[in-house]
């Protein structure tokens, strides 16, 4: 059971270990950082339980619904309003990079859960799968998300609804994408490659634009 907490855990801490330490000017407080990704925990329980009512009662049949409102729209809304709520007003959200900071930290609390939760229930050999496809498009959703709320916080009123719309929309797009592809093809990993090679390099490319801003700023 360690082994599997600790392969369960391990990514995910990894991830956002590195997104904090990208923080160069002034690096979040810990105790925020982890408040955030247990909020992100908390969720994966009421979210499992939606879904599965949802999948019991037939509510959403189609592959594309599934993956773009039971997967994309549910756990990304649930995980925007954590950082709408919890964070947005804070008064430590000071600078554009901290919304990545909280955006991978409340992505990646709901990942780590849902990771744990799979190795006990179907092996550690999927571990290094796991972190690979599902922990690390959660961290690059919500790098994404972050970045776009950040965006929000320090634009004009003219736009900040622009880009707080963005930071809801986008995710649950890039999210029921993932989802459908895994869905809807037999031989899915040809188009999960390409799809998380763009994933991958969308999110860092978000993160540096994100630091230039404070750099120049």
């Amino acid at each position: 059971m360690f082994a599997i907490i600790s392969a369960g855990i391990a990514p995910g801490i990894a991830i956002l270990i590195y997104f904090y330490l990208k923080d160069q000017y002034d690096s979040e407080p810990f105790h925020m950082v982890f408040r955030s990704f247990i909020f992100g925990a908390l969720l994966v329980f009421p979210l499992m339980f939606v879904q599965y009512v949802i999948k019991a009662e037939n509510i959403f049949p189609s592959i594309f619904s599934h993956a773009f409102v039971t997967s994309g729209l549910l756990e990304e809304f649930f995980k925007w309003f954590i950082l709408m709520v919890t964070i947005y007003q804070h008064v430590h959200f000071d600078e554009h990079y901290d919304g990545i900071v909280y955006g991978a930290s409340v992505s990646l609390g709901f990942a780590t859960l849902e990771n744990i939760l799979f190795l006990v229930g179907n092996g550690v050999e999927h571990a290094i799968g796991r972190a690979i496809l599902p922990v690390s498009s959660h961290a690059l959703f919500g790098v994404i998300m972050g970045y776009y709320i950040g965006k929000g916080k320090f634009s004009t009123y003219s736009s900040k609804y622009k880009w707080l719309t963005y930071s809801l929309l986008i995710p649950i797009f890039l999210h029921g994408f993932y989802d459908y592809i895994i869905m809807a093809y037999e031989h899915w990993g040809y188009y999960m490659m390409p799809f998380m090679l763009f994933l991958w390099w969308f999110g860092l490319h978000k993160a540096k634009k994100a630091r230039l801003i404070k750099k120049h700023a």
